[in-house]
C-alpha cells in the first residue's frame, strides 16, 4: 500500500464518525425526538438520501484508494481519482441536505446544483479510475 493510499484512507476514515453522528441525529429527528424540527416528508426523504449516499460513497472512496495503486495513470491523474471520489461524497450528500434546507419545503431549492456538481465530480473520478484500471 502506498503512502498516498494510507494518507487518503486515513483522512476518509476520519469522516466516518461524522456520518455516524448524522445517522444518530437523523434517527432522532425521524423518531420525533426533536419536535421543534418540523420536517416535511420531502425533507425527510432528502435527508435520508443524503445520509445514505454519504455512507456508500465513503466506502467507494476507500476502495478506490487501493485501486489507484494499480491503475495505469500518471501521478496527477491518480490524484484526480483519489480526490474526486471523497469530494463527491461531500458534494452529493451535501446537495441533498442543502436542497431541502428551506423550512417547510416540498421541492428542491436552488442548492440542488450542489448535488449535480457532485454527480459530475463522481463521474469524472470513476471514468478516470476505470480507464486507468483497464489500460495496459
Amino acid at each position: 500500500m502506498t503512502k498516498e493510499t494510507k494518507t487518503m484512507s486515513g483522512a476518509i476514515l476520519l469522516s466516518v464518525p461524522s456520518i455516524a453522528y448524522g445517522g444518530y441525529f437523523l434517527l432522532g429527528v425521524l423518531s420525533g425526538n426533536y419536535t421543534e424540527l418540523e420536517l416535511t416528508g420531502f425533507q425527510q426523504s432528502m435527508f435520508r438520501a443524503g445520509h445514505a449516499h454519504a455512507g456508500v460513497l465513503v466506502i467507494l472512496s476507500l476502495i478506490a484508494q487501493i485501486f489507484c495503486d494499480h491503475a495505469s495513470l500518471s501521478r496527477s491523474w491518480k490524484w484526480v481519482a483519489r480526490i474526486t471520489l471523497p469530494a463527491s461524497a461531500l458534494l452529493i450528500s451535501g446537495g441533498f441536505f442543502a436542497a431541502a434546507s428551506t423550512p417547510g419545503s416540498s421541492e428542491p431549492n436552488a442548492m440542488i446544483i450542489i448535488l449535480y456538481l457532485g454527480i459530475a465530480v463522481l463521474v469524472t473520478g470513476l471514468i478516470t479510475l476505470g480507464v486507468g484500471l483497464i489500460r495496459k
